[in-house]
């Protein structure tokens, strides 16, 4: 079933109890949820574009780029700023582009969208993303082919946020495993990678309302590829999992996220294949050769009490 809204046409998936709906704007994830127990912030029909960015996909770089501008094989090229705020450019170039539905079953489907050569972003990739559905969770595989006749790069990410059921999101317990964190300036651009400690020591779980984050982290010691875990107060919990070559992880909260109660705690917990500004850093990009393609997944597992 699908049907028109303002973040496109939406999907609905459906596997044993599990159920999923997939809006083709920008490939954003509009709920998910298992039995009556919601496992991100639903996105209702009306709402567009979604608030904080909720549930969609980042391609082809994830968070920011500095000013927007970045060099490649010499020549500078800037990016259209889009994030006035801070003068950058922010999420990728495809936050409100139409992806085509590609392939469709009950439990899976398939979206792709073209990146055109436009300003500071001189190449041309087609990209997907892959939702499938499973009775505990989901998974999302993120890929790309280099149409260019030069290499070009490319990293992705995508802009969850979680929660269990009906429990505040501010009491449920979010562990991460990671050892280092980014510093960032006042326009949220890095400066260094830093050992947690504090705030950002999220190793041994802390409360989601304990925490004032728009941070990335690395160095993660994931167990059977979980990087992070929101633990209920009834013991039951959700799993975020990563492909290896995923190791960045971005946790961002918020008060003031809008609920239909009104607004309230929410958690952005973002895997992704490079770090911000990852275009200038040059970690962890992905060079796709001409005519060369990649894939890469992440997703959701939960465990019941």
């Amino acid at each position: 079933m699908s049907m028109h809204t303002g973040v496109g046409e939406r999907f609905e998936l459906r596997a044993g109890d599990a159920y999923a709906e997939v809006g083709t704007v920008a490939a954003v994830l509009c709920a998910l949820r298992i039995g009556d127990v919601d496992l991100t912030e639903p996105l209702p029909r009306e709402v567009a574009p979604p608030p904080f960015c909720s549930g969609i996909a980042l391609a082809p770089w994830p968070n920011r780029v500095r000013a927007g501008r970045w060099t490649f094989d010499g020549a500078v090229q800037q990016l259209d700023i889009t994030e006035p705020a801070r003068g950058g450019a922010l999420h990728g170039l495809l936050e409100f582009a139409e992806y085509e539905v590609r392939e469709r079953t009950d439990a899976s489907i398939t979206l792709g969208a073209i990146i055109h050569p436009q300003h500071g972003w001189p190449f041309l990739l087609d990209t997907w993303v892959r939702f499938e559905l499973a009775p505990d969770g989901l998974a999302v595989t993120h890929g790309a082919r280099n149409l260019s006749e030069v290499r070009a790069p490319y990293a992705t990410g995508t802009h969850p946020y979680p929660r269990i059921g009906g429990y505040d999101v501010a009491e449920l317990v979010l562990t991460v495993p990671a050892d280092e964190y980014l510093e960032v300036d006042e326009r949220l651009d890095p400066i260094a990678w830093r050992p947690v400690s504090g705030g950002t020591d999220l190793r041994a779980g802390v409360p989601v309302g304990e925490l004032r984050l728009d941070t990335a982290f690395r160095a993660i010691t994931p167990a059977d590829g979980v990087t992070a875990t929101l633990t209920a107060p009834d013991g039951s919990r959700l799993e975020i999992w990563q492909d290896a070559d995923w190791r960045y992880l971005q946790v961002f909260t918020t008060p003031i996220f809008p609920k239909a109660e009104g607004p309230g705690t929410a958690v952005a917990i973002e895997p992704m294949t490079a770090p911000p500004d990852a275009l200038n850093s040059g970690d962890d990009l992905v060079w796709l050769e001409p005519g060369a393609s990649y894939e890469g997944r992440w997703g959701f597992r939960h465990v019941p009490a």
